[in-house]
């Protein structure tokens, strides 16, 4: 492990954004998000790449993501952040190829960032009353089930292929899409039925086929245990 260009250059950009937030916008929990914003800024200098950096970005933005989705009143800023999030997920793709810097790490990293972006959102969402606590559940389970999955399969020895399926790309494209649209709505203050009411069969229904998939593309390690070369790759 060692200090990386990349992570001066991208943890001094995101130092200064994160404090420039913490000071004019004085969210409640500064214990908490002054540390995250501190653990956050130290990892990212050992990450190497820009395209690694600005996924990292996503972790960054799930506390303003936190703190707005908590807040009524602060919902199309949610919105905002959320957009910024997705933007980043093009992004950081993009960059990549265009770079050459496709690696094990960035597809290792890409999914766990969107699980702590998406699953802060969903849970302030829930605490605030503008989502149901269940699907809730059901967006933070859609990452952590596999990352829980994945590391007993390798403590027991066996490869899993780690790289993201095009359902799970799909699957968070939707809760990007579908989290983003009702935090706007509701803080416009337009009716939610709708999106609420598809948001409810959607986003169980992709994060049942996203485990199909996974569990598809894993057979053979699941059920034989067969080696599988370990491809943390993601096709950005």
């Amino acid at each position: 492990m060692r200090i990386t260009s990349a992570g001066v250059v991208g943890s001094g950009c995101f130092l200064v954004v994160d404090s420039v937030w913490l000071a004019v916008v004085r969210p409640p929990g500064m214990e908490f998000l002054v540390p995250w914003f501190a653990a956050l800024v130290m990892a990212g200098l050992f990450l190497p790449g820009v395209a690694n950096q600005v996924t990292l970005g996503r972790a960054h933005l799930a506390a303003p993501a936190l703190v707005y989705s908590l807040a009524s009143a602060r919902l199309v800023e949610l919105a905002a952040v959320v957009g910024l999030a997705g933007l980043s997920d093009v992004v950081d793709g993009t960059v990549a190829r265009r770079l050459g810097q496709r690696s094990r790490l960035g597809g290792a990293l890409d999914p766990v960032v969107d699980g702590v972006f998406f699953g802060a959102v969903a849970a302030g969402l829930a605490a605030g009353g503008t989502y149901p606590v269940w699907l809730a559940a059901v967006v933070v389970g859609r990452y952590t089930l596999p990352a829980l999955v994945g590391c007993g399969l390798l403590l027991a020895r066996r490869r899993p292929a780690l790289e993201h399926t095009p359902m799970g790309q799909a699957s968070t494209a939707l809760i990007a899409l579908l989290l983003g649209a009702l935090a706007l709505a509701r803080g416009l203050g337009w009716g939610t039925g709708g999106l609420l009411l598809l948001a409810m069969v959607v986003l169980p229904l992709a994060t049942a086929a996203t485990f199909v998939n996974l569990v598809w593309a894993n057979r053979r390690t699941i059920w034989v245990g067969a080696p599988q070369r370990v491809d943390l790759r993601r096709p950005r």
